[in-house]
Order: structure tokens, then sequence, then C-alpha cells
């Protein structure tokens, strides 16, 4: 058995025992009690009392969660037990030996004696590991616990002086207006400015006569960005929670007040309120300030990347508007999409742009000359603001990737039936498609029908799945990272290609083989996962 000498020795090649003084490292050696476990031996279940710390020093160990699925392969040098340790003293997870492994064991007593008198020894151990738990923003928030649940209403009888008493008195700035609990419009403060005193109507006329009938609801399980995002854009300021027309509620943006939040809407609120793309510019430029608000405050990934996205979306729109202005009414209906992280909604700052344009089947020949305008028109806009043009030239500005829906239905049909390298590639961009401005029941029907024909295809599947597994994930044969061996990169790790690739083309192909319409990555995973099409249980 090895004396607390030789541990201690040891120990000084290891973080943090290397920044403990000699003294110290000296004493929890002491503590320390060297272990040996051979290959399938189980050294805890989750829910177990712990020893206490492991410390592997030779093989390895796997970590399961309570449900058998692997969360992390450990090595030398790596401990595993803190969590547990500092919780209930249970573990929180299974530890099962995969190859024979010598460990060091620092009894539970030991370690939380530890914790208390080295600063530096806890705060590497409690790394990542929030003091308190970290504050949910509003934007993360589903609206129905945001809301506030039975709004004072009104009916479209009622007399304009009566809302404008009960709005007083309630100190409220909006009355939906109600029937039988069906949501008929909403009356607001500008309501009565702009259509009463500025019309000169008595207070006595009915609440019907200045009310807005066109209300843009949501259901309650929307998010409370999902309620920023239609504030911002539609310039209101308040939104009804509705379920098959009948009210729930009301959201008011007094009741969205959060700094980052607020950040994201004021970019996007800059956004629709700007006559030009170079208007757009300082709104846009502060979304890497705006990402780093959102990742210091501990925001979700899925939440960020959203918030992200829909500031390219409102750019996107905005710029539809401004071309309309511009070139007049477009000559059909058409649908502007996006594709690539925008189309996904996994944006994590300013990127190359993916787009294209799907035309009604009514278009003629000389109606392109028109959507070739609109098209440089958004794209060259889009390109100012700073999502560049996309090197591959996968734009609406491209001939090919502006064309009537038969057009596009053609092209799906040609690359599930004929799966070659270029149709593989094509197919992967293209199934990411996400409508942004226009009309969009010309994707709804041309997208379910190319995903069950796409089901229906199993060699077409298995050419996608032959095409995922290019990108394989950067590890060695001795559990190191596989670096990029030269280039300009050389001796780095490419995240993109060797790490977020083979995570966003697995997901493609679950939702293919389930014909699930979702583009969001993490989405297409947990339909999958509950739908039982894969065993993989990941943390997202």
């Amino acid at each position: 058995m090895p004396h607390s000498a030789d541990i201690a020795t040891r120990l000084a090649q290891r973080h943090p025992y290397d920044a403990l003084s000699e003294p110290a490292r000296a004493e929890i050696a002491r503590e320390m009690q060297p272990v040996a476990f051979s290959a399938g031996d189980q050294i805890f279940a989750a829910g177990a009392p712990l020893a206490g710390l492991y410390l592997i020093e030779r093989g390895s160990v796997e970590i399961t969660d309570a449900l058998g699925e692997t969360v992390s392969l450990l090595g030398p040098g790596n401990s595993f037990g803190e969590r547990g340790l500092q919780r209930d003293g249970c573990a929180v997870a299974n530890a099962t030996v995969r190859e024979d492994a010598s460990l060091l064991l620092l009894h539970a007593s030991a370690f939380t004696r530890a914790m208390e008198e080295h600063s530096g020894f806890a705060a590497f151990f409690t790394r990542g590991r929030a003091a308190e738990p970290r504050r949910v923003s509003p934007a993360e928030q589903p609206v129905s616990e945001l809301m506030t649940a039975d709004p004072v209403t009104i009916t479209a009888e009622a007399s304009i002086q009566a809302a404008a008493e009960a709005m007083r008195t309630r100190r409220i700035s909006a009355l939906p207006v109600v029937e039988q609990g069906a949501l008929k419009g909403i009356l607001t403060v500008h309501d009565l400015t702009n259509r009463m005193l500025a019309a000169g109507l008595d207070g006595s006329a009915p609440v019907a006569n200045i009310m807005t009938r066109t209300v843009r609801t949501l259901p309650p399980e929307a998010l409370g960005l999902d309620a920023l995002q239609m504030m911002a854009e539609g310039r209101h300021a308040h939104v009804p929670m509705t379920r098959a027309g009948r009210l729930l509620g009301i959201l008011s943006q007094t009741d969205l007040v959060h700094s980052q939040s607020v950040s994201a809407n004021m970019i996007v609120s800059q956004i629709v309120r700007a006559g030009s793309a170079q208007e757009m510019v300082p709104a846009v430029a502060k979304i890497p300030e705006l990402l780093a608000s959102l990742t210091g405050a501990g925001t979700r990934h899925q939440i960020a990347t959203r918030l992200i996205a829909d500031v390219a979306d409102a750019a996107t729109r905005r710029l539809l508007a401004l071309a309309e202005e511009t070139l007049g009414l477009p000559p059909c209906p058409y649908l502007w999409l996006a594709c690539g992280s925008q189309g996904r909604k996994e944006q994590t700052g300013l990127s190359d742009q993916d787009n294209c344009l799907i035309l009604s089947d009514s278009a003629q020949p000389q109606d392109m000359p028109y959507f070739a305008a609109l098209s440089r028109f958004v794209c060259d806009g889009l390109n100012t603001v700073g999502y560049v043009y996309c090197p591959g030239d996968m734009m609406a500005t491209a001939e090919r990737w502006c064309q009537p829906r038969a057009v596009w239905q053609g092209y799906f049909a040609k690359w599930i039936a004929e799966p070659g390298p270029e149709a593989q590639m094509l197919a992967s961009v293209m199934f990411d498609l996400r409508p942004i401005g226009g009309d969009a029941t010309l994707w709804e029907g041309l997208h379910a029908e190319t995903l069950e024909a796409a089901r229906g295809n199993s060699i077409f599947v298995s050419h996608m799945v032959s095409n995922a597994l290019k990108h394989t994930p950067p590890l060695g044969l001795f559990r190191g990272f596989a670096l990029e061996k030269k280039g300009a990169h050389r001796n780095t790790v490419d995240l993109k290609h060797a790490g977020v690739v083979p995570v966003t083309d697995l997901a493609r192909i679950y939702a293919l083989q389930g014909a699930d319409p979702s583009v969001n990555t993490r989405a297409r995973i947990a339909a999958a996962m509950e739908a039982g099409r894969t065993c993989w249980t990941p943390t997202i």
C-alpha cells in the first residue's frame, strides 16, 4: 500500500491539490485510501450513500444517469462523487469500472473538512455550480405564468365613457372586449385617443365603434419571448392569451420588464421602425453585446439562440416590407424562407445568409423580374446589416432558388429519388427551411409531402446517414482530442464541424425517419426521444 508521502507527491501533479500548501496536501494525502476495482465492478449506484470522493489514477470509469444512459467516461486524473457529497451525501449517478482501475478515495468527512478549510479546493469542486438557483427570465417562462389571469373586461355594447372610467379606476391601459367568454377585440388608450377624441365621438357611443377588432393572440403555453417578438413587430403593448377563442388572460409589456429580454425586444423594435437597411445597422450591431448578456446571465442555450434568430427574422421581414414599398405589391403570392442556423433558430451571432423564395404556381415569366429585384433588395440589405452573402450562393438571388412551388416540388422529389452527393448536400440544407415572410401555405403542404416521401425511401435515408457520418467527433485513440493537423487552425479543434454538425445531422435524420416537421435540432431530438425513435438521452 502506498505511503501517504507517495500519495502527496502524486497529488502535487493534480489540480486542485497542486495549489494547496504542502502541509495541507500532506493532510489530505493521509486521509486518502487506495482502492482497486476490476472491469465490470459497480463502485456505487444512484441513490446509494457515498463513501467519499474518488480520484482515478489508472483505468477508466463510466458514469451513467439514473436511466442507465452514459454521461461521461472518465480516465486518469478525473474525480467523481463530489456532486452527491455536496447535496445529501448520496450518489446522483451510477459509477461502473470499464477498465481495471486504481483509485484514491478521500472519505466523505475529510472531503467536507477540505471544502471548509481550503477555498481553492472548494472553488474547484463547486465550479459550474451556481451559489443559488438561476433566476429564470420572463423570456424563458410560459406566458401562463406571466399573464394577468381573469383580467378586467368590457362588452362591445358598453359605452366608451364606462370603459374609460374602468381603465382609470383600475389603472390599466387596455380592456379586452368579451362576449360570453369569447374575445371580440381590445380597447386601448391609443384607441380612445385616436378613434374617439380625434374623431370627436360622444362618450355614450358603444365600445364597438372604436375597439380594435383584429387582435393577435397567443396560447398560454407560448413563451415570454414569443410575446416579446409579437409586441415588437406589431408595435402594440398588450397580447391576449386565448384557447379556442376564449380569453384566458392578458400580458402587457410591463409584465415582461427584464433587462436582457427588453434589450432583445429593443433591438427588434429598432429594426421594425427602420426606414432602410442602413438604419438597421446600429441595432443589429448590438447582437454580440446581447449574446454576452444572455450568456453571462446563464440563459438556456435554446432561449438565447431563439432570441438571436428572432433578430435576423425581424430584419428579413422588415426588408421584405421595404422591398414591397419600393417595388410595389407582388404580382403573385410568395414565401421567403431561411435555412441553416437561422432556419433552425440556432444562431449564436452574425453569420452568412442562407435563404430562398417559393413562388405561387400562378407566377408567370413576366413576374420573374419583380422577384429577382425583391431578392436582390433583401439579400443586399441583409449583407449591409451584417448577414453577409452566402459564399455558396445559397440565396434567393440565385435563379435556381427563386422558383414556383411546382419546381421546388420537383427538386425535393429528385433529391429523394436520386440521392447523389450533391442531392445529399442540398437536401441537408433544404430540410432545415423555415418560413420567414409571405404566404406560409406555399410551404406547409410541400413540407409535409416531402417528409413523407423521404421517410418512405429507405435508400435516401441511408444515404443521408452515410453523409452524416462523414463528420465525426474529434476523439483520438487514447481518449484525447484529435486536432487539426495542418492549415491556419493547426492544433485546434473545429467545434462546428467536429462538434455541432454531427449532432445537427443526427437530429435531421431522426426528423426524416419520423416525418417530424420540426427544424430546430433540440426539438427534433426531443420529438425522436418521445416517439421512441432513439435510445440516446442527451442533456438538452
